[in-house]
């Protein structure tokens, strides 16, 4: 079992109760972030720019949870195990370009410009987001250990 050992007690950081913390520390944080580089992207204000984080926020939950489900079932198929940079930028790469296709008309609709437009803004966030999503796996990794699904057998 992977954890995180204090005092000799192990925190089962695995299945679904892995899923819910990482989506909820990876929304919580992304959701302060974004907010503030909307305001600067599009200078539409902080009640725009928030109502539009909580908004991809709860589209990326819903999303992280489906894509990283599907990951963890993929690396589970691979003859090779473990998380190597190339591995973590598969991830990032994925997870990102997935969401642009949910986000976009999001962006689009709330502030009332093209899809265009809201692509450019999107690129924006995207290239912030690739690096978090990058950073943020492997410091959730470093302190939560990696999911089952990735362990070396012995």
């Amino acid at each position: 079992m992977c954890g995180v050992t204090d005092n000799n007690l192990e925190v089962d950081m695995q299945g679904i109760k892995r899923r819910v913390v990482y989506v909820g520390l990876y929304e919580l944080v992304a959701i302060m972030l974004s907010a503030l580089l909307l305001e600067w992207i599009t200078g539409a204000g902080a009640a725009h720019s928030v109502g539009i984080a909580v908004a991809a926020s709860a589209v990326a939950m819903v999303w992280n949870l489906v894509f990283n489900c599907g990951f963890e079932r993929w690396e589970q198929r691979r003859a090779n195990h473990g998380r190597s940079i190339g591995i973590r930028l598969l991830h990032a790469l994925g997870f990102e370009g997935g969401l642009v296709i949910f986000l976009v008309p999001i962006i689009a609709l709330w502030l009332d410009v093209s899809l265009l437009e809201a692509l450019l803004m999107d690129l924006g966030l995207l290239a912030f987001f690739l690096v978090y999503t990058f950073v943020f796996n492997w410091v959730f990794d470093g302190v939560f250990g990696l999911p089952e699904a990735v362990l070396k057998t012995l």
